[in-house]
């Protein structure tokens, strides 16, 4: 029985994790990984034709997938929504694995020829949490609770590299005050609305802002978003 794309995939990027601490998502590693995995060197190339760059890029979706199931097993009813949403961050950087490995994802992406790939999967990774715990935002709400969120994770994964704590109490605290903040801010948009002094002057940006749109998922993959004419 033949095996699929991804379960190539798959079997590469499980040969390839012991060697990316040691040289990176590098080329060296795409070999070794081939070489381990007993893959044909041409397969492996189709199944990831940029090489270690798409070994990273499946290994932070195997992140987010765990992150899913952990979301998905766990009854959350008797949580505030904030605590889910903090303990779904948790979890997404309790699946990352090994340090290491995820450092020097963070460099691979830090480069800027694939900066834009590198904000594409945190992209992905916070609408996936925010898709997972019921969000139904339909206009600019939805581009604002993913853009604070991602910066809250990244900012979150980036103390966690350097987090030498009992069970990286200091991360999961450190979590916890960027959440607060988020809804510090939350309440602070919602006060403003509600002022009767500041309504008018917000009514025209309001206006303008409730008419776009989240990104179709099937008619629009790639692109950044839609509008509704006016």
């Amino acid at each position: 029985m033949s095996e699929t794309y991804d379960e190539i995939r798959a079997a590469l990027l499980t040969a390839a994790l012991p060697h990316v601490p040691f040289d990176g998502w590098t080329e060296t590693t795409f070999r070794a990984a081939v070489a381990d995995s007993g893959t044909d060197a041409a397969l492996a190339r189709a199944v990831c034709p940029r090489g270690a760059l798409d070994l990273a890029l499946a290994a932070h979706a195997r992140g987010d997938k765990a992150m899913l199931d952990r979301i998905r097993a766990t009854d959350l009813t008797a949580m505030r929504f904030r605590d889910r949403v903090a303990a779904a961050v948790r979890w997404r950087i309790e699946a990352a694995g090994d340090r290491e490995v995820v450092r020097r994802a963070v460099t691979l992406f830090a480069l800027p020829q694939h900066a834009a790939e590198g904000a594409r999967a945190i992209g992905q990774t916070v609408d996936a949490i925010w898709t997972a715990l019921g969000d139904s935002s339909q206009d600019y709400n939805w581009y604002t609770k993913r853009a604070t969120l991602a910066g809250v994770y990244s900012a979150t994964l980036l103390y966690w590299l350097g987090d030498t704590s009992e069970g990286n109490a200091a991360t999961w605290d450190f979590l916890d005050r960027r959440i607060d903040n988020v809804m510090q801010i939350e309440k602070l948009k919602a006060d403003a609305n509600a002022n009767p002094l500041l309504k008018p002057m917000l009514a025209l940006p309001n206006w303008l802002l409730g008419h776009l749109r989240p990104p179709s998922k099937e008619h629009l993959r790639g692109y950044p978003g839609q509008t509704t004419r006016p």
